[in-house]
């Protein structure tokens, strides 16, 4: 099959990937992949590895041994590594990570350090109207409800143009009357930007919702995609 008829590409290819803590693996063997603007979700319980398998993607971890590829390149394996701020990952954290000292355009603007100052404005500016928080380009984190700095947290991520966007638990903090309606304005959001996505749970109702593919896992093991 040639490359004009092939199905989607991989956009992040995981391949016998393991971490390794003394004799205790926290992940094991796990293989599997994302296609261009595919949702994943790493389901399991607490514990499981799925934290640790997005830190390895992310660079914020070593693996013992397999590989990781994004598109064409390969980001580790045994003979090569690519640090984790060269790997154009965008990451939302569980507690949004925000700098509090900086305004809400700063925050999203501080991930486009490379770019001269008007562009990175520019840019900042178009990520949070995607989020719908542009009217907050000058608030500070602390005056935002947790939604609100969740939206933020997102726009700081999908800023860049990242190839791939790691969450882990990124709704687990909201109050749970929100939590519906902010993870599915996030998924739109992720959908109309066609980015791939890898959020981390423990929540299957979250996953079957959102998720195109789930990937759950036990005790650092893949048990079924």
């Amino acid at each position: 099959m040639n490359a004009h008829t092939a199905p989607q590409a991989n956009v992040l290819t995981i391949q016998q990937l393991s971490k390794q803590y003394g004799a205790r693996f926290a992940v094991n063997q796990a293989t599997w992949s994302a296609t261009r603007g595919q949702i994943i979700c790493l389901l399991g319980h607490s514990g499981c590895g799925k934290t640790t398998m997005l830190r390895l993607i992310a660079g914020l971890e070593t693996p013992s041994s397999g590989s990781i590829q994004l598109e064409q390149d390969i980001l580790w394996n045994a003979q090569q590594q690519v640090p984790a701020e060269e790997r154009n990952i965008g990451l939302v954290f569980q507690d949004y990570a925000l700098f509090p000292h900086l305004s809400v355009l700063e925050n999203v603007m501080f991930g486009l350090r490379k770019l001269p100052k008007q562009q990175r404005q520019t840019i900042a500016e178009q990520a949070l109207k995607h989020v719908s928080m542009h009217h907050h380009l000058h608030s500070y984190p602390y005056t935002l409800s947790g939604g609100e700095q969740q939206r933020v947290a997102l726009a700081r991520a999908l800023a860049p143009k990242p190839q791939v966007l790691l969450m882990d638990e990124p709704f687990s903090n909201l109050d749970h009357r929100l939590r519906d309606h902010i993870r599915q304005s996030t998924i739109e959001i992720l959908k109309k930007t066609a980015t791939t996505t890898v959020i981390v749970t423990h929540d299957p109702e979250e996953a079957l919702q959102i998720a195109d593919q789930i990937i759950l896992m036990h005790q650092g093991k893949i048990i079924q995609i």
